[in-house]
């Protein structure tokens, strides 16, 4: 069964958008992600929380702010805070590196 992931970090501009991309080819799930705050490039909903089997946050404010606005859509879910600062630009070779190192382990 596929696992639906979901990556959320604060604009959806570096992090969550090269965990998207480098997962995309990973047959084991389907990927998406989102940004918490509210100029983000694709913010996060509670439809696409529904869709999530899987969410993964950047870092523990992300955890926080999403308990904060999406309590009801997160209930049960699975989060996992990466614990991944926002020192990297996009498809960053080191952060592609501690993504690898730090995500798969958590798939089916």
């Amino acid at each position: 069964m596929i696992q639906r992931v979901l990556f959320i970090c604060s604009q959806n501009r570096l992090r969550s958008p090269t965990a998207e991309q480098i997962f995309a080819a990973d047959p084991r799930v389907e990927t998406a992600s989102a940004g918490l705050n509210n100029d983000a490039d694709n913010p996060v909903t509670p439809e696409l929380l529904d869709w999530a089997d899987i969410i993964f946050v950047m870092e523990r404010t992300h955890r926080n702010k999403l308990s904060a606005k999406f309590r009801p859509s997160i209930k049960g879910k699975r989060i996992i805070c990466l614990d991944i600062p926002d020192d990297y630009a996009f498809m960053d070779p080191d952060l592609i590196h501690l993504l690898e190192a730090k995500v798969p382990r958590h798939f089916r």
